[in-house]
This record gives structure tokens, C-alpha cells and sequence, in this order.
């Protein structure tokens, strides 16, 4: 009941943990965590808004660049949602006050984060088709399978946000626990089919890529994959973990969970620094006769061609319209 402890201390500790002895040690990490998640946000929103913006209304759309942009979204969402419980918490830490924040923005942070997954996991699995089956994914794949797809993980994300944990109870006052059990079980569920599909796909891809007679030649796109799938695993997979996980077990910790936390919004920041320096990669020395906008340099990133010369000042606008026309919207 002390307003000064942070919210995050009294929803996800149980009233038996040891760090209640040591309080203001504690209530310093926290903070410190805290604030570096606050700066950590501030930076990932620019940076996916950049991305959104290009994306959106300056380059012309393929089928990747529908994916990537849907994610920059996604990203931009769930740091936007997740700045607004940082201001929660510090004001809360200086001030004996409650904020009360609506279920339906906790709602839709916990969206983000599975249609940021879900997306993840259908551009490694459109890659690595791509790879192990190239003429099918070229002649047989519908025009208008990013968009569509997209707009179905949108939906489902939002309805397993929904039906999960104590707002199934808000939505459905006549169903009993186990009923709000069995939707956390198939959110869970969710969620592990898709860790599998990405890490099998991702293996799959570098496989092709790196192993085998028949490797195929390394494209800037595929690295931006790569290079996507590693931060996810590495940083936005520990919060999944914790939040869908382990709250069954009752494995509470306040500095795990918030360091997971802060671990996801770095791999929602890091997302569009992977995109410029996979497209401004192996530039440096050529761009001092042109300056390289940061169009120029997103599009290198999404290229699906090989770099015939390397020792050419630029990228060739033939070559990145070649590139946009080799993808099926």
C-alpha cells in the first residue's frame, strides 16, 4: 500500500520476495532502468517513424516493404504505449499519487508485441520460400498476399490480447477461470508456433545461405533478415517469455521483468538502425562525391539484387528499380 513503490513492484512481485528488505536499494535499480528504457523509447520512436514515413509515402511498395513497414508499426506502437507507463511510473515514484491507465491500452501494448512476432515470423518464412522454392514463390505466389496476411496477424493479434490473462474476464463476466485459462494456454501456444516457425525458417534460410552446393549469393535483404531475427531472439524473446510464460509458474521478479522489458524496447529501437547500416554498409568511401539521402540508403536495405560492382559510387536507379519490380505486391 506505500504510494511510493512503482507499479511494477506491486503487480508483478508477490508479497513473499526478498527484496522487500532492502527497499531503497531496489527502488534505485528499478529507477535507473527505468529511465534508460525512457531514453531507449525516445530514440526507437524516431527512429520507426523515419522508416513509417518512407515507407509509407516516399518509396513505392513491394511485397517485403509492406512486412517492414507493418513492423515499423507495430514497433512505433508498442514504444509509444510503453512510454506512456514509464511517465506512469516516475511520476508515481516522485509523487503519492495513483495513475490508473485503461485495460484497453494494456490491451493494445501486448498486441504490438505479438503482431511485431507474427509479422517477424512471416518475412523469415516468405524468405526462406523464396529460397527453397523459387519458382513457385515467383509465379504462384497471390499479388496481394503481404497486405492481406498482414491485416490477418493484425486481427488475431488483437483478438489473443483480448482473450488474454484478466481481461477475458472483463469481456466474458459469465465464464469461469478456466475458461480465461484455456485463452491464455492458445495465446502461449500462439506464440511458441510462431518462435518455432521463425527459428526454423531463419536456419533454413542460412542454410541456403551458407552451406551446400547450392548456395545462393548474399543479397542486402537477406542480411537485414538475418540481422532482424538475431535482435528479436536475443532481446524481444526474453519479454515473451516472462509475460506469457512464466506468470504461470509464479516465477515473479520485478528486476527480471523490467529488464526484459527494457530488452524489448531495444529490439523494437533497433529495427530501423539495422536497415541504415545494412544499406549504408561497404558506402562510406563512395558516397563523397554523392550525398546519400536516407531513402537511398532504406532502399539499398530492402534490395533484392546482387551488387555486380562494387567499386560503383552509387547504387544504380536501374538496379533499384529492377529490385522493386522483382517483388509481387
Amino acid at each position: 500500500m506505500d504510494p511510493t513503490v512503482p507499479a511494477w513492484d506491486a503487480e508483478l512481485t508477490p508479497s513473499n520476495a526478498s527484496y522487500q528488505a532492502y527497499p531503497e536499494a531496489t527502488d534505485i535499480v528499478t529507477l535507473v532502468l527505468v529511465f534508460l528504457d525512457f531514453f531507449i523509447t525516445l530514440v526507437g520512436m524516431a527512429g520507426n517513424a523515419v522508416v513509417l514515413w518512407l515507407l509509407g509515402f516516399c518509396m513505392p511498395k513491394n511485397a517485403f516493404s509492406v512486412y517492414v513497414l507493418n513492423l515499423a508499426g507495430a514497433d512505433f506502437l508498442f514504444l509509444s504505449l510503453e512510454i506512456m507507463d514509464i511517465l506512469k511510473v516516475i511520476i508515481e515514484y516522485f509523487q503519492p499519487i495513483k495513475i490508473a491507465i485503461p485495460d484497453i491500452f494494456v490491451v493494445a501494448s501486448t498486441s504490438t508485441y505479438i503482431v511485431g512476432l507474427s509479422i517477424l515470423s512471416a518475412i523469415s518464412t516468405e524468405r526462406c520460400l523464396s529460397v527453397l522454392c523459387p519458382i513457385w514463390y515467383r509465379c504462384h505466389r497471390p499479388r496481394q498476399t503481404s497486405a492481406v496476411v498482414c491485416a490477418l496477424l493484425w486481427a488475431l493479434s488483437l483478438l489473443l490480447s483480448l482473450l488474454e490473462g484478466k481481461y477475458c474476464a472483463l469481456l466474458f463476466e459469465d465464464f469461469d477461470d478456466v475458461w480465461c485459462q484455456v485463452f491464455d494456454f492458445i495465446t502461449a501456444g500462439w506464440l511458441i508456433f510462431l518462435f518455432v516457425l521463425l527459428s526454423g525458417s531463419s536456419l533454413g534460410l542460412l542454410s541456403r545461405l551458407l552451406c551446400g552446393s547450392q548456395r545462393i549469393q548474399l543479397t542486402r535483404l537477406y542480411v537485414t533478415v538475418i540481422l532482424t531475427v538475431l535482435v528479436f531472439l536475443l532481446c524481444g524473446l526474453p519479454f515473451g517469455i516472462h509475460y506469457f510464460l512464466l506468470i504461470w509458474v509464479s516465477v515473479y521478479s520485478r528486476h527480471r521483468y523490467v529488464a526484459a522489458l527494457v530488452l524489448s524496447c531495444v529490439n523494437s529501437c533497433a529495427n530501423p538502425f539495422i536497415y541504415f547500416f545494412v544499406g549504408n554498409f561497404r558506402h562510406r568511401q563512395r558516397r563523397r562525391r554523392r550525398r546519400q539521402t536516407l531513402k537511398l540508403v532504406l532502399q539499398r536495405a530492402l534490395q533484392d539484387l546482387p551488387e555486380v560492382d562494387e567499386s560503383e559510387s552509387s547504387l544504380p536507379q536501374e538496379t533499384l528499380e529492377m529490385s522493386r519490380s522483382s517483388q509481387v505486391f
